[in-house]
Protein backbone atom coordinates (compact mmCIF):
# COMPACT_ATOMS: atom_id res chain seq x y z
CA UNK A 1 0.00 0.00 0.00
CA UNK A 2 0.99 3.39 -0.34
CA UNK A 3 2.43 6.11 2.12
CA UNK A 4 0.03 6.86 4.55
CA UNK A 5 -0.98 8.73 7.70
CA UNK A 6 -4.13 8.63 9.96
CA UNK A 7 -2.88 11.77 11.37
CA UNK A 8 -1.47 15.08 9.88
CA UNK A 9 1.81 15.07 9.69
CA UNK A 10 3.89 18.51 10.41
CA UNK A 11 5.66 19.38 6.92
CA UNK A 12 8.29 20.91 4.98
CA UNK A 13 7.50 21.09 1.64
CA UNK A 14 11.07 22.11 -0.39
CA UNK A 15 9.95 24.69 -3.22
CA UNK A 16 11.94 25.44 -6.09
CA UNK A 17 9.84 28.02 -7.45
CA UNK A 18 8.78 25.48 -10.22
CA UNK A 19 5.76 23.87 -11.06
CA UNK A 20 5.95 20.35 -9.63
CA UNK A 21 6.93 21.52 -6.24
CA UNK A 22 4.27 24.06 -5.98
CA UNK A 23 1.57 21.45 -6.95
CA UNK A 24 2.76 18.95 -4.01
CA UNK A 25 3.40 21.57 -1.18
CA UNK A 26 -0.57 22.30 -2.03
CA UNK A 27 -1.61 18.82 -2.55
CA UNK A 28 0.35 18.41 0.93
CA UNK A 29 -1.71 20.83 2.39
CA UNK A 30 -5.00 20.14 1.05
CA UNK A 31 -4.67 16.46 2.44
CA UNK A 32 -5.19 18.41 5.79
CA UNK A 33 -0.89 18.17 6.75
CA UNK A 34 0.28 20.99 8.47
CA UNK A 35 3.04 22.40 5.90
CA UNK A 36 5.84 25.03 5.93
CA UNK A 37 7.07 25.63 2.38
CA UNK A 38 11.36 26.34 1.93
CA UNK A 39 13.01 27.39 -0.50
CA UNK A 40 16.34 26.37 -0.56
CA UNK A 41 19.89 29.11 -1.43
CA UNK A 42 21.84 27.13 -3.09
CA UNK A 43 24.01 30.00 -5.18
CA UNK A 44 25.99 31.92 -3.72
CA UNK A 45 25.34 34.57 -6.35
CA UNK A 46 21.57 34.22 -7.04
CA UNK A 47 21.18 37.78 -8.56
CA UNK A 48 21.62 36.33 -12.28
CA UNK A 49 18.08 35.43 -13.09
CA UNK A 50 16.94 32.07 -14.99
CA UNK A 51 17.41 32.17 -19.18
CA UNK A 52 14.39 30.10 -20.60
CA UNK A 53 14.55 26.49 -19.11
CA UNK A 54 18.08 26.83 -17.48
CA UNK A 55 19.34 26.88 -14.33
CA UNK A 56 17.48 27.40 -11.03
CA UNK A 57 17.82 29.02 -7.44
CA UNK A 58 18.22 32.22 -9.17
CA UNK A 59 16.37 35.51 -7.16
CA UNK A 60 13.31 34.97 -9.29
CA UNK A 61 13.27 31.49 -8.38
CA UNK A 62 12.37 32.37 -4.76
CA UNK A 63 10.31 35.20 -5.86
CA UNK A 64 7.87 32.45 -7.82
CA UNK A 65 8.01 29.88 -4.64
CA UNK A 66 7.08 32.67 -1.94
CA UNK A 67 4.03 33.39 -4.44
CA UNK A 68 2.69 29.86 -4.85
CA UNK A 69 3.30 29.43 -0.77
CA UNK A 70 0.86 32.90 -0.32
CA UNK A 71 -1.81 31.01 -2.44
CA UNK A 72 -1.77 27.89 -1.17
CA UNK A 73 -1.61 29.66 2.06
CA UNK A 74 1.46 28.45 3.88
CA UNK A 75 4.22 30.16 6.12
CA UNK A 76 7.32 30.24 3.86
CA UNK A 77 11.23 30.88 4.61
CA UNK A 78 14.45 30.33 2.50
CA UNK A 79 17.37 28.15 4.23
CA UNK A 80 20.68 29.32 3.03
CA UNK A 81 22.79 26.00 1.92
CA UNK A 82 24.46 27.74 -0.24
CA UNK A 83 27.96 26.52 1.09
CA UNK A 84 26.76 23.15 1.94
CA UNK A 85 25.70 22.66 -1.87
CA UNK A 86 28.85 24.25 -3.07
CA UNK A 87 30.87 21.74 -1.00
CA UNK A 88 28.51 18.48 -1.62
CA UNK A 89 27.35 19.05 -4.70
CA UNK A 90 29.35 21.63 -6.82
CA UNK A 91 32.82 20.55 -5.62
CA UNK A 92 31.84 17.14 -5.93
CA UNK A 93 31.07 17.80 -9.69
CA UNK A 94 34.36 19.38 -10.63
CA UNK A 95 37.08 16.29 -8.59
CA UNK A 96 34.51 13.86 -10.77
CA UNK A 97 35.47 15.21 -13.52
CA UNK A 98 39.38 15.78 -12.91
CA UNK A 99 39.79 12.35 -12.27
CA UNK A 100 37.85 10.78 -15.25
CA UNK A 101 34.31 10.00 -13.91
CA UNK A 102 31.09 11.50 -15.43
CA UNK A 103 29.20 12.02 -12.10
CA UNK A 104 25.79 12.94 -11.73
CA UNK A 105 24.63 16.03 -9.60
CA UNK A 106 21.24 15.29 -9.41
CA UNK A 107 21.46 12.44 -7.40
CA UNK A 108 24.12 13.84 -4.77
CA UNK A 109 21.77 16.71 -4.06
CA UNK A 110 19.07 14.12 -3.14
CA UNK A 111 21.50 12.37 -1.23
CA UNK A 112 23.42 14.75 0.86
CA UNK A 113 20.84 18.35 0.37
CA UNK A 114 17.47 17.44 0.33
CA UNK A 115 17.31 14.08 2.33
CA UNK A 116 20.39 14.46 4.46
CA UNK A 117 20.81 18.53 5.49
CA UNK A 118 17.88 19.93 4.79
CA UNK A 119 16.19 16.51 6.21
CA UNK A 120 17.71 16.78 9.28
CA UNK A 121 17.35 20.22 9.93
CA UNK A 122 13.33 19.62 9.38
CA UNK A 123 13.51 16.64 11.78
CA UNK A 124 15.58 18.80 14.38
CA UNK A 125 12.86 21.56 13.86
CA UNK A 126 9.80 19.37 14.85
CA UNK A 127 8.99 18.40 11.26
CA UNK A 128 7.69 15.37 10.55
CA UNK A 129 8.42 14.87 6.59
CA UNK A 130 9.99 16.49 3.59
CA UNK A 131 7.82 16.89 0.84
CA UNK A 132 9.38 17.21 -3.26
CA UNK A 133 7.91 17.66 -6.20
CA UNK A 134 9.82 14.26 -7.58
CA UNK A 135 7.67 11.47 -9.36
CA UNK A 136 8.27 8.34 -7.03
CA UNK A 137 6.04 6.56 -4.32
CA UNK A 138 7.05 5.33 -1.08
CA UNK A 139 4.78 2.08 -0.02
CA UNK A 140 4.48 1.06 3.98
CA UNK A 141 5.42 -2.72 3.26
CA UNK A 142 3.25 -5.19 5.32
CA UNK A 143 6.13 -5.57 8.12
CA UNK A 144 6.29 -1.77 8.69
CA UNK A 145 9.18 -0.58 6.78
CA UNK A 146 8.89 1.96 3.65
CA UNK A 147 10.29 1.13 0.48
CA UNK A 148 11.00 3.32 -2.92
CA UNK A 149 9.33 2.22 -5.41
CA UNK A 150 8.72 3.60 -8.95
CA UNK A 151 6.11 6.72 -9.77
CA UNK A 152 2.52 5.35 -11.27
CA UNK A 153 3.81 7.16 -14.73
CA UNK A 154 7.17 5.69 -16.07
CA UNK A 155 7.39 8.50 -18.34
CA UNK A 156 7.88 10.70 -15.30
CA UNK A 157 9.63 8.63 -13.00
CA UNK A 158 12.07 10.18 -10.80
CA UNK A 159 12.89 7.25 -8.75
CA UNK A 160 16.81 6.74 -10.21
CA UNK A 161 17.86 10.03 -8.89
CA UNK A 162 16.50 9.26 -5.52
CA UNK A 163 17.95 5.30 -4.80
CA UNK A 164 20.60 7.07 -2.96
CA UNK A 165 17.73 7.20 0.11
CA UNK A 166 18.08 4.92 2.94
CA UNK A 167 15.26 3.59 5.14
CA UNK A 168 15.28 6.24 7.20
CA UNK A 169 15.01 8.99 4.86
CA UNK A 170 11.93 6.94 3.33
CA UNK A 171 10.34 7.65 6.12
CA UNK A 172 10.06 10.80 6.14
CA UNK A 173 9.89 11.69 2.76
CA UNK A 174 6.52 12.31 0.79
CA UNK A 175 6.12 12.80 -3.02
CA UNK A 176 2.60 13.60 -3.74
CA UNK A 177 2.83 13.46 -7.08
CA UNK A 178 4.39 9.91 -7.40
CA UNK A 179 1.26 7.66 -7.56
CA UNK A 180 -1.15 9.91 -9.61
CA UNK A 181 -1.41 8.90 -13.75
CA UNK A 182 -1.38 12.63 -14.68
CA UNK A 183 0.63 14.01 -17.76
CA UNK A 184 3.20 17.14 -17.09
CA UNK A 185 0.09 19.07 -19.03
CA UNK A 186 -2.34 18.26 -16.26
CA UNK A 187 -0.13 19.08 -13.33
CA UNK A 188 0.15 22.56 -15.38
CA UNK A 189 -3.29 22.69 -15.82
CA UNK A 190 -4.16 21.78 -12.16
CA UNK A 191 -1.46 24.25 -10.68
CA UNK A 192 -3.58 27.06 -13.09
CA UNK A 193 -6.71 25.86 -11.49
CA UNK A 194 -5.30 26.59 -8.22
CA UNK A 195 -4.31 30.23 -8.82
CA UNK A 196 -0.16 29.21 -9.16
CA UNK A 197 1.57 31.22 -11.37
CA UNK A 198 4.12 28.79 -12.05
CA UNK A 199 1.57 27.21 -13.87
CA UNK A 200 3.35 27.57 -17.35
CA UNK A 201 6.89 28.25 -16.27
CA UNK A 202 9.09 26.19 -18.02
CA UNK A 203 11.04 23.39 -16.81
CA UNK A 204 14.67 23.92 -15.49
CA UNK A 205 17.14 21.16 -17.25
CA UNK A 206 20.76 20.02 -17.59
CA UNK A 207 22.75 20.85 -14.79
CA UNK A 208 20.67 23.42 -12.65
CA UNK A 209 24.59 24.86 -11.20
CA UNK A 210 25.56 25.84 -15.11
CA UNK A 211 22.03 27.95 -16.08
CA UNK A 212 24.52 28.41 -19.51
CA UNK A 213 24.77 25.25 -20.03
CA UNK A 214 28.46 24.98 -20.89
CA UNK A 215 29.59 22.54 -18.96
CA UNK A 216 33.21 22.20 -20.27
CA UNK A 217 34.05 26.03 -20.15
CA UNK A 218 32.16 24.91 -16.31
CA UNK A 219 35.09 23.10 -15.77
CA UNK A 220 38.11 25.13 -17.48
CA UNK A 221 37.24 27.70 -15.53
CA UNK A 222 37.84 25.36 -12.27
CA UNK A 223 40.67 23.46 -13.45
CA UNK A 224 43.01 25.99 -14.01
CA UNK A 225 42.04 26.87 -17.78
CA UNK A 226 43.11 24.21 -20.95
CA UNK A 227 45.45 22.05 -20.85
CA UNK A 228 46.70 19.96 -24.20
CA UNK A 229 46.36 16.06 -24.66
CA UNK A 230 46.14 13.53 -27.13
CA UNK A 231 43.00 11.79 -28.79
CA UNK A 232 44.52 8.24 -29.07
CA UNK A 233 43.06 5.28 -31.40
CA UNK A 234 42.28 1.75 -29.81
CA UNK A 235 46.17 1.07 -30.52
CA UNK A 236 47.41 4.23 -29.09
CA UNK A 237 48.02 6.37 -32.71
CA UNK A 238 47.87 9.62 -32.02
CA UNK A 239 44.84 11.26 -34.25
CA UNK A 240 44.32 14.74 -32.99
CA UNK A 241 44.37 16.86 -30.04
CA UNK A 242 41.90 18.47 -27.23
CA UNK A 243 41.94 21.38 -24.94
CA UNK A 244 41.38 18.98 -21.33
CA UNK A 245 40.37 15.42 -20.70
CA UNK A 246 37.90 16.85 -18.76
CA UNK A 247 35.46 17.98 -21.72
CA UNK A 248 34.89 14.79 -22.28
CA UNK A 249 32.13 11.86 -21.20
CA UNK A 250 32.41 7.97 -22.56
CA UNK A 251 30.18 7.58 -25.25
CA UNK A 252 30.95 11.22 -26.48
CA UNK A 253 30.35 11.59 -30.78
CA UNK A 254 30.42 14.84 -31.07
CA UNK A 255 33.36 17.46 -31.08
CA UNK A 256 36.18 15.57 -31.33
CA UNK A 257 37.52 17.64 -33.81
CA UNK A 258 39.91 14.52 -35.19
CA UNK A 259 41.61 15.51 -38.35
CA UNK A 260 40.70 12.41 -40.62
CA UNK A 261 37.75 9.79 -40.82
CA UNK A 262 38.51 5.99 -39.49
CA UNK A 263 39.68 3.29 -41.81
CA UNK A 264 36.33 2.01 -42.14
CA UNK A 265 34.68 5.55 -42.65
CA UNK A 266 32.60 5.22 -39.61
CA UNK A 267 31.72 7.67 -36.81
CA UNK A 268 34.41 7.38 -33.83
CA UNK A 269 33.39 7.50 -30.01
CA UNK A 270 34.78 8.23 -26.88
CA UNK A 271 36.22 4.94 -24.90
CA UNK A 272 38.19 6.09 -22.46
CA UNK A 273 39.55 9.53 -20.23
CA UNK A 274 42.94 9.33 -18.65
CA UNK A 275 43.52 12.43 -16.65
CA UNK A 276 46.80 10.80 -15.50
CA UNK A 277 48.27 11.66 -19.06
CA UNK A 278 45.34 13.75 -19.87
CA UNK A 279 44.62 11.55 -23.36
CA UNK A 280 40.92 10.88 -24.88
CA UNK A 281 40.72 7.23 -26.20
CA UNK A 282 38.49 6.90 -29.31
CA UNK A 283 37.25 3.52 -31.51
CA UNK A 284 34.22 2.14 -32.84
CA UNK A 285 30.70 2.12 -31.42
CA UNK A 286 30.49 -1.59 -30.94
CA UNK A 287 33.60 -0.87 -28.45
CA UNK A 288 31.11 0.96 -26.38
CA UNK A 289 29.53 -2.19 -25.41
CA UNK A 290 29.79 -3.32 -22.00
CA UNK A 291 28.89 -6.42 -20.44
CA UNK A 292 29.71 -6.23 -16.79
CA UNK A 293 30.70 -3.77 -14.04
CA UNK A 294 31.63 -2.66 -10.48
CA UNK A 295 30.20 -0.57 -8.37
CA UNK A 296 31.08 1.22 -4.89
CA UNK A 297 29.65 3.21 -2.09
CA UNK A 298 26.60 1.38 -2.36
CA UNK A 299 23.15 2.94 -0.56
CA UNK A 300 20.27 0.97 -0.15
CA UNK A 301 16.61 1.32 -0.04
CA UNK A 302 16.29 -1.15 2.83
CA UNK A 303 17.95 -3.88 3.75
CA UNK A 304 20.77 -4.61 1.58
CA UNK A 305 20.02 -8.17 -0.68
CA UNK A 306 22.27 -11.12 0.50
CA UNK A 307 23.85 -13.10 -2.13
CA UNK A 308 23.61 -12.94 -6.12
CA UNK A 309 20.39 -11.81 -7.41
CA UNK A 310 18.49 -10.62 -10.65
CA UNK A 311 17.34 -7.42 -10.58
CA UNK A 312 16.72 -4.67 -13.49
CA UNK A 313 18.99 -2.11 -14.19
CA UNK A 314 18.92 1.51 -15.15
CA UNK A 315 22.26 3.53 -15.73
CA UNK A 316 20.66 7.16 -16.52
CA UNK A 317 18.37 9.19 -15.20
CA UNK A 318 16.59 8.95 -18.24
CA UNK A 319 17.51 5.30 -19.96
CA UNK A 320 15.42 2.27 -20.06
CA UNK A 321 15.98 -0.81 -17.99
CA UNK A 322 17.71 -3.51 -18.21
CA UNK A 323 18.04 -7.40 -16.97
CA UNK A 324 21.34 -8.23 -14.80
CA UNK A 325 22.73 -10.14 -12.20
CA UNK A 326 24.13 -8.81 -9.06
CA UNK A 327 26.06 -9.74 -6.11
CA UNK A 328 27.38 -7.31 -2.74
CA UNK A 329 30.62 -8.61 -2.27
CA UNK A 330 32.91 -6.49 0.74
CA UNK A 331 30.98 -3.52 -0.49
CA UNK A 332 31.23 -3.58 -3.58
CA UNK A 333 29.05 -4.17 -6.04
CA UNK A 334 29.23 -6.71 -8.84
CA UNK A 335 26.93 -6.16 -11.80
CA UNK A 336 26.75 -8.73 -15.42
CA UNK A 337 24.63 -7.58 -18.04
CA UNK A 338 22.19 -10.22 -19.71
CA UNK A 339 22.69 -8.42 -22.78
CA UNK A 340 25.82 -5.57 -23.52
CA UNK A 341 24.64 -1.62 -23.09
CA UNK A 342 26.55 1.01 -24.03
CA UNK A 343 27.89 4.39 -23.09
CA UNK A 344 28.24 3.37 -19.07
CA UNK A 345 31.08 5.35 -18.01
CA UNK A 346 32.49 5.26 -14.09
CA UNK A 347 30.97 7.77 -11.59
CA UNK A 348 27.73 7.56 -13.06
CA UNK A 349 25.06 5.43 -10.79
CA UNK A 350 23.80 2.09 -11.14
CA UNK A 351 20.50 1.70 -9.77
CA UNK A 352 18.85 -2.00 -9.12
CA UNK A 353 15.51 -2.53 -9.20
CA UNK A 354 13.06 -5.61 -8.23
CA UNK A 355 9.73 -4.75 -10.35
CA UNK A 356 8.97 -1.25 -9.33
CA UNK A 357 10.64 -0.98 -6.25
CA UNK A 358 14.39 0.52 -6.00
CA UNK A 359 16.77 -1.90 -4.31
CA UNK A 360 19.20 0.67 -4.03
CA UNK A 361 22.15 2.84 -5.93
CA UNK A 362 26.03 2.65 -6.10
CA UNK A 363 28.43 4.48 -8.02
CA UNK A 364 30.14 2.72 -11.12
CA UNK A 365 34.05 2.04 -10.58
CA UNK A 366 35.30 0.18 -13.56
CA UNK A 367 33.23 -0.96 -16.40
CA UNK A 368 33.88 -4.49 -18.82
CA UNK A 369 33.88 -4.68 -22.58
CA UNK A 370 33.00 -6.65 -24.97
CA UNK A 371 35.68 -9.06 -27.02
CA UNK A 372 38.46 -6.20 -25.86
CA UNK A 373 37.11 -7.04 -21.76
CA UNK A 374 39.17 -3.85 -21.27
CA UNK A 375 38.54 -2.13 -17.82
CA UNK A 376 37.16 1.11 -18.40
Amino acid sequence: MTQTSQRPLRVLAAMSGGVDSAVAAARAAEAGHDVTGVHLALSANPQSFRTGARGCCTIEDSRDARRAADVIGIPFYVWDLAERFREDVVEDFVAEYEAGRTPNPCLRCNEKIKFAALLDKALALGFDAVCTGHYATVVLAADGSRELHRASDMAKDQSYVLGVLDERQLAHAMFPLGDTLTTKDEIRAEAERRGLAVAKKPDSHDICFIADGDTQGFLADRLGGTAEGDILDESGTKLGTHEGAFGFTIGQRKGLRIGHPAPDGKPRYVLGISPVNNTVTVGPVEALDVTALTAIKPRWCGTPPSGPGTYTAQLRAHGGETEVSAELLDDTLSVSFTEPVRGVAPGQAVVLYDGTRVVGSATIATTVRRETAAAG
